[in-house]
Protein backbone atom coordinates (compact mmCIF):
# COMPACT_ATOMS: atom_id res chain seq x y z
CA UNK A 1 0.00 0.00 0.00
CA UNK A 2 1.45 3.37 -1.18
CA UNK A 3 1.73 5.95 1.65
CA UNK A 4 -0.93 8.58 -0.21
CA UNK A 5 -3.67 5.28 -0.29
CA UNK A 6 -2.97 5.72 3.38
CA UNK A 7 -3.17 8.96 4.21
CA UNK A 8 -6.56 9.08 2.37
CA UNK A 9 -7.53 6.15 4.28
CA UNK A 10 -6.69 8.24 7.59
CA UNK A 11 -8.40 11.21 6.34
CA UNK A 12 -11.90 9.71 5.61
CA UNK A 13 -11.72 8.02 9.13
CA UNK A 14 -10.88 11.26 10.70
CA UNK A 15 -14.07 13.05 8.56
CA UNK A 16 -16.46 10.70 9.59
CA UNK A 17 -15.58 10.79 13.42
CA UNK A 18 -15.84 14.46 12.68
CA UNK A 19 -19.02 14.46 11.16
CA UNK A 20 -20.46 11.91 14.03
CA UNK A 21 -18.85 14.82 16.90
CA UNK A 22 -20.36 17.73 14.96
CA UNK A 23 -23.83 15.99 14.53
CA UNK A 24 -23.69 15.13 18.15
CA UNK A 25 -22.85 18.88 18.76
CA UNK A 26 -26.29 19.86 17.20
CA UNK A 27 -28.34 18.07 18.93
CA UNK A 28 -26.93 19.28 22.33
CA UNK A 29 -26.95 22.71 20.97
CA UNK A 30 -30.49 22.48 19.61
CA UNK A 31 -31.86 21.41 23.23
CA UNK A 32 -30.32 23.46 24.95
CA UNK A 33 -31.63 26.31 22.19
CA UNK A 34 -35.14 24.78 22.87
CA UNK A 35 -35.43 24.97 26.50
CA UNK A 36 -34.18 28.26 26.65
CA UNK A 37 -36.85 29.86 23.62
CA UNK A 38 -40.08 27.78 25.39
CA UNK A 39 -42.43 30.41 25.22
CA UNK A 40 -45.65 31.24 27.64
CA UNK A 41 -48.09 29.32 25.23
CA UNK A 42 -45.78 26.19 24.88
CA UNK A 43 -45.90 25.99 28.75
CA UNK A 44 -49.37 26.50 28.69
CA UNK A 45 -49.62 23.58 26.33
CA UNK A 46 -47.64 22.14 28.51
CA UNK A 47 -49.56 22.30 31.93
CA UNK A 48 -52.67 21.65 29.62
CA UNK A 49 -51.45 18.45 28.61
CA UNK A 50 -50.73 17.14 31.76
CA UNK A 51 -54.17 17.98 33.17
CA UNK A 52 -55.56 16.10 30.33
CA UNK A 53 -53.24 13.29 31.21
CA UNK A 54 -54.35 13.64 34.56
CA UNK A 55 -58.25 13.29 33.60
CA UNK A 56 -57.84 10.92 31.35
CA UNK A 57 -56.02 9.01 34.51
CA UNK A 58 -59.26 9.41 36.60
CA UNK A 59 -61.42 8.99 34.06
CA UNK A 60 -60.54 5.13 33.41
CA UNK A 61 -60.61 4.59 37.33
CA UNK A 62 -64.14 5.71 37.46
CA UNK A 63 -64.90 3.77 34.39
CA UNK A 64 -63.43 0.98 35.98
CA UNK A 65 -65.14 1.19 39.44
CA UNK A 66 -68.62 1.76 37.57
CA UNK A 67 -67.54 -1.55 36.21
CA UNK A 68 -67.11 -3.37 39.18
CA UNK A 69 -70.07 -1.66 41.22
CA UNK A 70 -72.18 -2.58 38.16
CA UNK A 71 -71.28 -5.96 38.17
CA UNK A 72 -71.64 -6.37 42.21
CA UNK A 73 -75.20 -4.92 41.48
CA UNK A 74 -75.78 -8.35 38.85
CA UNK A 75 -74.37 -10.71 41.57
CA UNK A 76 -76.81 -8.85 43.90
CA UNK A 77 -79.75 -9.19 41.71
CA UNK A 78 -78.76 -13.06 40.78
CA UNK A 79 -78.36 -14.07 44.03
CA UNK A 80 -81.67 -12.42 45.48
CA UNK A 81 -83.47 -14.03 42.50
CA UNK A 82 -82.02 -17.55 43.43
CA UNK A 83 -83.14 -16.35 47.18
CA UNK A 84 -86.71 -15.84 45.50
CA UNK A 85 -86.78 -19.05 43.66
CA UNK A 86 -85.56 -20.98 46.47
CA UNK A 87 -88.01 -19.21 49.04
CA UNK A 88 -90.65 -20.33 46.33
CA UNK A 89 -90.09 -23.65 45.83
CA UNK A 90 -89.20 -24.68 49.55
CA UNK A 91 -91.99 -22.46 51.59
CA UNK A 92 -93.98 -25.44 51.90
CA UNK A 93 -91.73 -27.98 53.26
CA UNK A 94 -92.87 -27.41 56.69
CA UNK A 95 -96.41 -27.68 55.64
CA UNK A 96 -95.62 -30.77 53.90
CA UNK A 97 -93.93 -32.27 56.59
CA UNK A 98 -96.69 -31.98 58.86
CA UNK A 99 -99.12 -33.32 56.18
CA UNK A 100 -97.71 -36.37 55.77
CA UNK A 101 -98.48 -38.02 59.09
CA UNK A 102 -101.80 -37.93 57.63
CA UNK A 103 -101.42 -39.34 54.49
CA UNK A 104 -99.60 -42.27 56.55
CA UNK A 105 -102.38 -42.64 58.67
CA UNK A 106 -105.01 -43.12 55.59
CA UNK A 107 -102.53 -45.26 54.45
CA UNK A 108 -102.06 -47.52 57.68
CA UNK A 109 -106.09 -47.38 57.44
CA UNK A 110 -106.52 -48.85 53.79
CA UNK A 111 -104.27 -51.43 54.55
CA UNK A 112 -105.52 -53.19 58.00
CA UNK A 113 -109.06 -52.62 56.29
CA UNK A 114 -111.07 -55.64 55.69
CA UNK A 115 -111.84 -55.42 51.73
CA UNK A 116 -113.99 -58.44 52.05
CA UNK A 117 -116.22 -57.12 54.44
CA UNK A 118 -119.02 -55.71 52.63
CA UNK A 119 -120.03 -53.55 55.44
CA UNK A 120 -116.77 -51.77 55.65
CA UNK A 121 -116.71 -50.93 51.67
CA UNK A 122 -118.71 -47.47 51.62
CA UNK A 123 -115.36 -46.70 54.31
CA UNK A 124 -112.89 -48.40 52.81
CA UNK A 125 -114.12 -45.84 49.32
CA UNK A 126 -114.28 -43.06 51.54
CA UNK A 127 -110.58 -43.65 52.79
CA UNK A 128 -109.34 -44.06 49.15
CA UNK A 129 -110.89 -40.90 47.87
CA UNK A 130 -109.46 -38.80 51.14
CA UNK A 131 -105.76 -40.04 50.35
CA UNK A 132 -105.99 -39.64 46.81
CA UNK A 133 -106.97 -35.89 47.30
CA UNK A 134 -104.05 -35.40 49.63
CA UNK A 135 -101.67 -37.08 47.28
CA UNK A 136 -102.80 -35.14 44.13
CA UNK A 137 -102.82 -31.94 46.44
CA UNK A 138 -99.23 -32.57 47.23
CA UNK A 139 -98.47 -33.63 44.15
CA UNK A 140 -99.90 -30.07 42.71
CA UNK A 141 -96.91 -28.60 44.48
CA UNK A 142 -94.26 -31.17 43.31
CA UNK A 143 -94.16 -33.85 46.47
CA UNK A 144 -93.41 -36.99 45.55
CA UNK A 145 -93.21 -40.27 47.29
CA UNK A 146 -90.00 -42.11 47.93
CA UNK A 147 -91.20 -46.24 47.18
CA UNK A 148 -87.81 -47.67 46.96
CA UNK A 149 -89.61 -51.61 47.58
CA UNK A 150 -87.47 -53.75 45.44
CA UNK A 151 -84.26 -51.13 44.72
CA UNK A 152 -81.02 -50.79 45.64
CA UNK A 153 -80.15 -49.36 49.05
CA UNK A 154 -79.57 -45.66 49.01
CA UNK A 155 -78.47 -43.92 51.71
CA UNK A 156 -79.09 -40.60 50.90
CA UNK A 157 -82.89 -41.08 50.55
CA UNK A 158 -83.39 -44.55 52.27
CA UNK A 159 -82.94 -44.90 56.37
CA UNK A 160 -82.34 -48.24 56.95
CA UNK A 161 -84.59 -49.62 60.68
CA UNK A 162 -83.25 -53.56 60.26
CA UNK A 163 -81.22 -55.83 58.32
CA UNK A 164 -82.41 -59.36 57.19
CA UNK A 165 -81.05 -62.58 55.68
CA UNK A 166 -82.89 -63.03 52.08
CA UNK A 167 -81.71 -66.40 49.80
CA UNK A 168 -81.89 -65.24 46.49
CA UNK A 169 -82.00 -61.76 47.27
CA UNK A 170 -79.04 -59.42 46.38
CA UNK A 171 -77.51 -57.75 49.41
CA UNK A 172 -78.44 -54.53 50.45
CA UNK A 173 -81.93 -54.33 48.63
CA UNK A 174 -84.93 -52.77 50.23
CA UNK A 175 -87.04 -55.74 51.02
CA UNK A 176 -89.54 -53.79 52.55
CA UNK A 177 -91.13 -50.25 53.11
CA UNK A 178 -91.90 -49.26 56.25
CA UNK A 179 -92.99 -45.86 55.97
CA UNK A 180 -92.59 -43.97 52.32
CA UNK A 181 -89.87 -41.15 52.04
CA UNK A 182 -91.17 -37.99 50.43
CA UNK A 183 -89.29 -35.19 48.46
CA UNK A 184 -90.30 -31.46 47.50
CA UNK A 185 -88.85 -30.59 44.57
CA UNK A 186 -85.90 -32.65 44.69
CA UNK A 187 -85.06 -32.05 48.27
CA UNK A 188 -85.44 -34.62 50.60
CA UNK A 189 -88.45 -33.81 53.14
CA UNK A 190 -88.55 -37.47 55.04
CA UNK A 191 -86.14 -40.39 54.21
CA UNK A 192 -87.52 -44.07 53.01
CA UNK A 193 -87.87 -46.32 56.57
CA UNK A 194 -86.82 -49.36 55.02
CA UNK A 195 -85.82 -53.21 55.91
CA UNK A 196 -82.70 -53.77 54.14
CA UNK A 197 -80.86 -57.25 53.04
CA UNK A 198 -78.02 -58.21 53.92
CA UNK A 199 -75.24 -60.95 52.74
CA UNK A 200 -75.58 -64.47 53.90
CA UNK A 201 -73.21 -65.39 56.90
CA UNK A 202 -70.39 -67.52 56.15
CA UNK A 203 -70.38 -71.19 58.44
CA UNK A 204 -66.71 -71.30 59.80
CA UNK A 205 -67.42 -74.28 62.33
CA UNK A 206 -67.28 -76.71 59.18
Amino acid sequence: MTNESTENKVAEEVSAEDIIAEAEAQVEEQLDHAHEVITPEQEKINELELELAAVKATVADQKDSVIRAKAEVENIRRRSAQDVEKARKFALEKFTGELLPVVDNLERALASADKEDESQKAMIEGIELTLQSFLSALEKFDVKAIDPQDQPFNPELHQAMSMQEVPGVEPNTVIAVMQKGYELNGRLVRPAMVMVSKAASVDTSA
